[in-house]
Parts: C-alpha cells; structure tokens; sequence
C-alpha cells in the first residue's frame, strides 16, 4: 500500500505562459532597466532612466541630424570584393553577402549630402551593424569621395564614426585607407573648409588612428568607447589596472582628446550651432575678402573659448577663458594614422 502519492498536477501559483511579442521590452545594458521599445524610440533609442545610448543605425542618425528630404546618397554603387580571396571560420564574400542581407546596406557607411537647418553639408555616417562597421578599402573610397565633394562644394564636411577599426579581411588594403582619408583631409584643412567628426560607441582601432580623430572639431555621445586597442589588451599589455572609465567619452573629454560630449537629443542643435558660428563669421577670417565674409569656413587664427562656448555665446566683451590657437596647432589634432 502507497503511503504518499505524487500529485500530477502543475504547482499552484504557475501561471500559463503569456503570448507577448519579441520586441517589445528591451533591457537597459546600463541600469538593467526593463523599457517599452516604443518609448525608447521615442526617446531616440536613450534609456530615460540612467540616460545610456543604446547603438543605432546609419539611417537613424541621417534622420535625427539632417532636414526632411534633404539627403541624397552619394557612391552608393562602391562596394568591397574579395582581393585576397580571404576565409577564416566563412569566405569574406559570405559574409559580405550575410552583412548585406542583415543591414539592406552595401558598405559599412552611407555617405552623401543633405541640409542642417538649410545648410548645406557633405556626411559620412558608419554603421556598426554592417561587419561592425570595419573601414574596408570600399569604405576609404566612399569617405575619399565624400571628401572630395566637399572640397568641390565647399560644404562642411561631418563623418560619424561608429567601428572597431579597419577590416582585417582586406589586409594591408584596408589600412592603406588611414593614410588616403588623413591626405584628403588635410586638403580640406588647407582650403580651410570644415570638418565635423562625430565618435559614437565604439570607436576603435583604425578609424580612431585616422580620420576620427582630425576633425577640426570634435564631438562624442555619451559613454561611447573610444580607443585604439581595447582595454583588456591594454590592462593585460602594461599589467596594471586601468583608471575608472578609461576610453569613454568622459575621461577623453577630461584628458582634451574631444571637444565635448552631446546627448544625442542635442546633436542637431549642437551642429548646427557649430555650423552657424563659422558660417556667421564669429570665428572669422582675418582679412578675408568681402566676398568669403560669412562663408563657411575655417580661420588661420582663431579664438577658441573650449567647448562650453559651443553651448552659449559669450556674452559682449567677455574673454575670459579665451585661448589664442595657432592654425599649425590644430593642423595634427589626430592620432598619426598607421599607428597600430
């Protein structure tokens, strides 16, 4: 005779399972915070809780920045091939293939022109998605061109980097593209027309040693990893801890690797601001013709009062703060590029 009985039914409190779509919650990295999908695009994919940015698209950055409409591709028909018939685990031809078909893009970056608040602009921006955006030999060519453009329209220059660096499946091919995209802007400095580098989380290796790093000004979003190599290799090369935060965009901005941090709810505004203050002339040419008073341009000497003028204009007569800049000073701003 059986003194206990195992009962078959389910435990009490189990409840039965609810049908609730992927997609619709999304887990902070930062906070661990559960969030609505729909209130985090609303709030442009930034947790309202602890404020981290989640990473985006190319297309989505083309939408927050730029005026409806305005945009129009530029070398989309410059794509990679497979040079050094490379494969590893795949054949890089595969996964150019499963890139394309993941992201609906054919390069790791969407290059063309557009407007910002009716100006007009030439800009690059990477897609971390696409072979985590990787500077392949195609994506040199692209940013070439775009430089290019500007140098023929005299239209600012912007470039949002998002990538760990250069595309080891093209082998010295894909580094070449540090020194080509470091020549072409240096014409553009020397035709003082600007450029905007905008470093998103992460900006690593290559492009980071490159064109990432010249801008004539220098923004990050928040919290975004920026760097050569990583942190581990670095902790593990010097053995020794490495300071809290180090290679995010907070520490950078404390060491004057950038200019300042945006929030990417202010990242138009901020652009556009820096756009304005060249175009109206308040960093101007000394001596410059009528005609190229007020044109969007960089001066050979100019007054710079950091980054905290970018957010307010100084007040009438006010220099406090004020620091002379040589332009052979802001000549070299980048990390030398083939340092790797």
């Amino acid at each position: 005779m059986s003194w206990f009985k195992r009962k078959s039914s389910p435990p009490k409190g189990d409840a039965p399972p609810r049908d609730v779509p992927d997609g619709v919650w999304v887990k902070c990295d930062s906070c661990a915070e559960i969030l609505y999908f729909k209130e985090l695009e609303r709030n442009l994919q930034v947790c309202p809780k602890c404020g981290h940015h989640f990473r985006i698209r190319a297309t989505q950055y083309l939408e927050i920045l730029l005026d409806p409409g305005s945009f129009h591709e530029t070398a989309a028909g410059v794509v990679s091939v497979d040079p050094l018939k490379f494969k590893d685990s795949k054949k890089y031809t595969d996964r150019l293939k499963a890139a394309r078909a993941k992201t609906g893009m054919n390069e790791a970056i969407i290059t063309g022109s557009g407007h910002i608040e009716g100006m007009p602009v030439v800009i690059g921006v990477m897609d971390f998605a696409f072979i985590g955006g990787s500077m392949a030999s195609a994506v040199g060519e692209k940013i070439a061109r775009a430089i290019k453009l500007s140098l023929d329209t005299r239209a600012p220059l912007i470039l949002i980097s998002s990538s760990g660096g250069a595309r080891m499946m093209e082998g010295i091919l894909s580094l070449m593209q540090l020194a080509k995209t470091s020549v072409l802007l240096a014409r553009l400095r020397k035709e003082r027309i600007p450029f905007l580098s905008i470093m998103t989380h992460p900006t690593t290796g290559g492009v980071t040693a490159s064109f990432a790093s010249l801008g004539d000004v220098i923004l990050a979003e928040p919290g975004a990893l920026i760097g050569f190599a990583g942190p581990r290799v670095i902790r593990e090369t010097v053995a020794q801890e490495l300071p809290e935060g180090f290679q995010r965009a907070e520490f950078l901005l404390a060491k004057g690797f950038i200019d300042t941090i945006v929030p990417r709810d202010e990242l138009r505004a901020m652009v556009g601001r820096v756009l304005g203050l060249l175009r109206d002339g308040l960093l101007h040419l000394e001596g410059a013709a009528p005609e190229s008073r007020g044109s969007t341009v960089i001066p050979d000497r100019e007054t710079v009062r950091g980054p905290d003028a970018l957010r307010e204009p100084a007040p009438p007569g006010d220099s406090s703060g004020a620091v002379p800049l040589p332009a052979e000073a802001s000549d070299n701003g980048g990390v030398p590029p083939g340092s790797a």
